[in-house]
């Protein structure tokens, strides 16, 4: 279910900042900034960063401050077009082909590939959306994909449609929402980056971490914060494999207070540790960190 669409769109950056606020997504100026100009501008918007910064959370977010549908297309090694713009009912051709066979009578190919037996996918769907405001697509994790996916997307990204042979162009009515996200695990494509807007989407800053832990995990005290929040930043600033992104931030810090930790101690750290560590070496480095930790 959607929210309410926002009486007045946003014209401000600040406009922004404040509908994603209420949606308990603190953004930073930045942030704000760029979805601003991508939804002034009609343009897709390309975040990176690392994993669990915050960029699916945007797109969702985004659909809720503006009262709007979500539509998600998860991106993988081997997508094809069949699974992210369409595909055609082939149990309902073949039905169709039997009963004209029993009834002796002829299909033409057209007859077939008509719009009843389109299956819409997650971008032609949002081409074909009809509502009083375009969907947010969520593009996720575009760098999982292949780069021959990265091509069947530019005519959708350059111009808001989807060609299917059969029928012909479908063009959204109105600029969709784009957004994509990508962690950076192989290069991008400049043609698919020069139709986006950019934004590398940051860690956020102590003080916003601590914000973003207070309107999440609202049963923890601001003590038990305050510590979670440094103890993360120290061991974001140590060797390890997979750094804990904000996602991990608020699954420990809810760990710790399921567990009715007021403060943080080691004993804590370590009984919590799995919700921070995702490594085996991470596990051996944050408990080295836990020795050595000035803990409040």
């Amino acid at each position: 279910m959607t929210a309410a669409p926002p009486a007045v769109p946003p014209t401000s950056a600040d406009d922004v900042r404040r509908l994603l606020d209420a949606q308990d997504y603190l953004a930073d100026e930045g942030t704000a900034t760029a979805v601003f100009l991508s939804l002034r501008l009609g343009l897709p918007l390309l975040l990176e960063g690392e994993p669990g910064v915050g960029k699916t959370a945007a797109a969702k977010v985004l659909a809720r401050a503006l009262g709007v549908p979500l539509i998600r297309l998860q991106c993988y090694e081997g997508l094809s077009a069949s699974e992210a713009l369409y595909d055609w009912n082939y149990q309902r051709q073949l039905l169709a082909i039997r009963l004209a066979e029993a009834r002796h009578e002829k299909l033409a190919e057209s007859d077939l590939f008509s719009e009843e037996y389109l299956l819409e996918r997650p971008i032609l769907q949002c081409v074909r959306y009809d509502g009083p405001a375009s969907p947010v697509l969520l593009i996720d994790e575009i760098d999982r994909a292949d780069d021959e996916f990265e091509a069947l997307l530019l005519e959708f990204l350059g111009e808001g449609s989807v060609t299917v042979p059969e029928l012909g162009t479908f063009t959204a009515r109105r600029p969709p929402t784009v957004v994509l996200t990508s962690n950076r695990s192989r290069d991008l494509h400049d043609a698919l980056r020069r139709r986006c807007l950019y934004h590398w989407l940051e860690f956020p800053s102590a003080a916003r971490a601590i914000e973003i832990l207070r309107r999440t995990v609202p049963e923890a005290n601001a003590a038990l914060i305050e510590s979670a929040a440094q103890f993360v930043g120290h061991v974001r600033s140590l060797d390890v494999d997979k750094a804990p992104g904000v996602a991990e931030a608020i699954n420990w810090v809810a760990a710790l207070a399921v567990l009715g930790a007021t403060s943080l101690v080691r004993e804590d750290v370590l009984a919590t540790i799995s919700a921070l560590a995702k490594t085996p070496d991470d596990r051996d480095l944050l408990a080295e960190a836990a020795d050595t930790f000035a803990f409040g």
